[in-house]
């Protein structure tokens, strides 16, 4: 590990040499942690290694934020840029060079998977952003990500009364012009996923990233500093 992140990984995780064509990183929202979404991996069952990410910012009782809340739906520039540094550093220490990661993030989670795509489009394949949305400020990959248009998956609920509708209306503007966008709104669903989505992010995967179905093996341990 970096030393900063905590994870917790699939059983199938690369351990020897952390070479793999793609991994997914799950990205957990705010007041959650690194086992919150593990549970989305079976349901998806795909063939595909995995590693769930804390974020560093520790908020008691078990939670962790990606970064402080000062305006919802517009945060401050400066801590989700520390933030995404951070998620790279583990994935430099962690993987090899030529791994291309496959973020898939709720909530606050969903914009740090926007970031990572945003800063390091090269690195990044078909990011899955659940119930989230993008940064307010121009970053270092949008121009490459304007000309290149890659595949970007976003979901979120009919009635989801967490995230801002200005931050709904600048990733509306956003994502179609950086991105050949597979956008879908589920009625009835709040602030959540459900399994119609999880069922569509399992044939984006399958169809933009090459990811067959397999069964699915277990966490790893979790992984300390």
């Amino acid at each position: 590990m970096s030393g900063l992140l905590r994870d917790v990984r699939s059983a199938d995780w690369p351990v020897e040499t952390g070479a793999a064509p793609f991994v997914a990183l799950l990205l957990h929202g705010y007041g959650s942690n690194e086992n919150d979404l593990t549970g989305l991996m079976p349901p998806l069952g795909l063939a595909l290694p995995w590693a769930s990410l804390r974020a560093p910012i520790e908020l008691g009782n078990g939670g962790a934020a990606w970064f402080t809340i000062t305006t919802p739906g517009n945060p401050d520039a400066a801590p989700v840029a520390a933030a995404t540094d951070l998620i790279w550093a583990w994935v430099d220490e962690n993987l090899t060079a030529d791994t291309r990661v496959i973020p898939i993030g709720f909530s606050q989670g969903g914009l740090m998977a926007s970031q990572l795509l945003r800063t390091r489009p090269d690195r990044v394949l078909a990011p899955v952003v659940l119930g989230g949305f993008v940064l307010g400020a121009e970053q270092p990959g949008d121009a490459d990500l304007a000309a290149n248009r890659p595949p970007v998956f976003w979901g979120r609920g009919a009635e989801d009364r967490v995230i801002a509708a200005s931050a709904i209306t600048r990733t509306s503007a956003y994502l179609p012009q950086h991105s050949a966008l597979v956008e879908r709104v589920y009625p009835g669903l709040a602030h959540g996923i459900d399994a119609a989505e999880l069922a569509d992010v399992r044939e984006f995967l399958a169809v933009h990233a090459g990811v067959g179905a397999a069964p699915v093996a277990g966490a790893g341990a979790p992984t300390s500093p």
